[in-house]
């Protein structure tokens, strides 16, 4: 059990340590600058190719789902057939 703890305890340090082992170039300014632009495009898809392909993912899952769950209701309440 003390080990658990001690563990735990030295994982929690490790983590939220304020140390950062690579320095990250600071990209914010640059992304603002992008989605603030006033030309015409949804900011969903000022992103790119990769945001408009996720977008449309998104939109056919939420379509094919919604068709889907409209079919089987009413299937299930049909009466089948009898031979």
């Amino acid at each position: 059990m003390l080990w658990n703890l001690l563990a735990l305890r030295q994982t929690a340090q490790r983590t939220i340590s304020t140390a950062s082992r690579r320095q990250f170039e600071n990209k914010v300014p640059e992304k603002q600058k992008l989605f603030q632009e006033d030309n015409g495009i949804p900011v969903h898809l000022k992103g790119g190719v990769a945001e408009a392909l996720l977008s449309r993912a998104t939109m056919t899952l939420t379509v094919g789902g919604t068709a889907y769950a409209i079919y089987q209701p009413a299937m299930a309440s049909l009466p089948k057939k009898q031979d």
